[in-house]
């Protein structure tokens, strides 16, 4: 049983689903040096980073790559305020509570849960986000284990 959970764990950590539009964070993070919360805000009351509308997008691809089909599809979004529908790649169920912005605030970096995105073309998850993974980093940084903390009712 464990040999199999472990498998499914290993499945889980290399999909790559297929996205709307191509998107390199290896160009935009890395060598751009944008920073995560330019295209992922962070809104109230700070759970969910999100995704940045087409808009923002458009801020610089205005002039970039206006040549690019795949930045045409982008800009008529945009221009007709609808969304890219972008597959998420890590999820939170929603039986737990979990805040980005406390995990912020308390100096925690992007990189820490979600792996070296700024050298990936192609997302996929990379750390372990389950329980046991959030449990042994809280052990690690001696941050709190009460189930309260991310089991309370909202």
């Amino acid at each position: 049983m464990r040999l199999f959970a472990l498998f499914i764990l290993v499945l889980t950590l290399r999909a790559q689903p297929a996205q709307p539009l191509p998107f390199s964070h290896k160009q935009h993070a890395g060598a751009l040096k944008l920073a995560c919360k330019m295209c992922h805000p962070n809104p109230d009351p700070g759970e969910t980073m999100t995704i940045a509308k087409p808009a923002a997008c458009m801020q610089c691809h205005s002039t970039v790559k206006t040549e690019s089909p795949h930045i045409q599809k982008l800009a008529e979004a945009a221009k007709s305020g609808r969304d890219i529908p972008w597959v998420r790649i890590y999820g939170i169920p929603g039986f737990v509570f979990f805040s980005h912005r406390a995990h912020l605030e308390k100096g925690n970096t992007c990189d820490e849960c979600h792996g070296d995105v700024a050298s990936r073309d192609q997302l996929s998850v990379e750390r372990d986000l389950s329980m046991g993974g959030c449990q042994k980093c809280h052990t690690a940084t001696k941050a709190g284990l009460d189930c309260g903390y991310c089991h309370e009712p909202r």
